[in-house]
């Protein structure tokens, strides 16, 4: 088949930058707390290393070794949320004062750009970014004067990461999720976990959750919460498919059951399916005395 440049709707660009969220990681490194991160302007991501070492023998060149690749990038913001003064090594230690050179915590990020063609212009698509295991350096503030063109501060973090597991790949700290490549109700699934809903906290699942997802072998659910009747000390446990409850580490069956003791019942996920993080899957049930 013969090579054609330039055709229509193939005329493919990116550009911008929106919905950023940071995560805080919870003690296990889980990102199980988003936080909007409003004024996003930029994230330019700058990886780093995968040098050639040449290698010689025979008097030729042998081979190439890489250097480990690392990535890293510059966050740029007219404003960040105030869970964002842990990782820029401030704390607090009373309402409206902020003690500075304080020790540095890592944190998730998310954020979104456009995929833009020809045709449908910036609504053609999107990616989602995820990065993990994120550390921010200190940075320059400049505090100018107020004169005839005025402009707001922009504040800016440089950025490293440590990579974190993904099953059967090397160590990541950033996934890429292409609208326009990926199922859409999968892909809704994820911004579900991403930025949260009524029901669920927002969160950032790790990358080999993410992979599943999109790999068709996983299917997100949420767990439904017991309801009690004080009244006649009763638990009625749900139905809910791909979930099952335990109390005391013993599956119980849906529908009610009376309890004389105070009880905490527990939801898990079955095979195949999982739990967005920080998914609330076990409750306390107070008997009456």
């Amino acid at each position: 088949m013969e090579l054609v440049w330039d055709e229509i709707g193939k005329r493919f660009y990116e550009t911008g930058v929106d919905h950023g969220v940071l995560y805080l990681p919870n003690a296990q490194g889980a990102y199980t707390n988003g936080v909007a991160w409003n004024g996003l302007t930029s994230v330019s991501e700058t990886p780093s290393g995968a040098e050639p070492n040449a290698q010689y023998a025979d008097n030729i060149k042998y081979l190439n070794l890489f250097s480990a690749e690392e990535f890293g990038a510059t966050i740029e913001a007219f404003t960040y949320p105030d869970e964002f003064a842990q990782f820029d090594g401030l704390a607090t230690p009373t309402p409206g004062v902020v003690v500075g050179q304080q020790p540095r915590k890592s944190f998730g990020l998310s954020y979104r750009s456009k995929i833009g063609n020809d045709v449908d212009g910036d609504s053609y698509g999107y990616k989602l970014h995820l990065v993990y295991g994120c550390s921010a350096s200190p940075s320059e503030k400049a505090y100018n004067t107020i004169n005839d063109s005025p402009e707001a501060i922009a504040f800016s973090w440089a950025i490293t990461t440590t990579p974190v597991a993904v099953p059967g790949f090397m160590p990541t700290s950033i996934i890429t999720v292409d609208s326009t490549k990926v199922s859409d109700a999968t892909l809704m699934a994820l911004e579900q976990i991403l930025y949260g809903d009524a029901a669920v906290d927002p969160a950032m699942p790790l990358p080999g959750t993410v992979i599943t997802m999109f790999a068709g072998g996983i299917t997100i659910v949420t767990p439904i919460q017991p309801s009690y009747n004080d009244a006649t000390d009763t638990i009625t446990i749900p139905t809910v498919t791909g979930v099952t409850y335990y109390i005391n580490g013993d599956v119980v069956p849906a529908g009610p059951i009376v309890i004389t003791q105070d009880t905490v019942v527990t939801a898990r996920a079955n095979s195949g399916y999982v739990f967005a993080t920080g998914t609330d899957d076990d409750w306390f049930y107070n008997q009456t005395p």
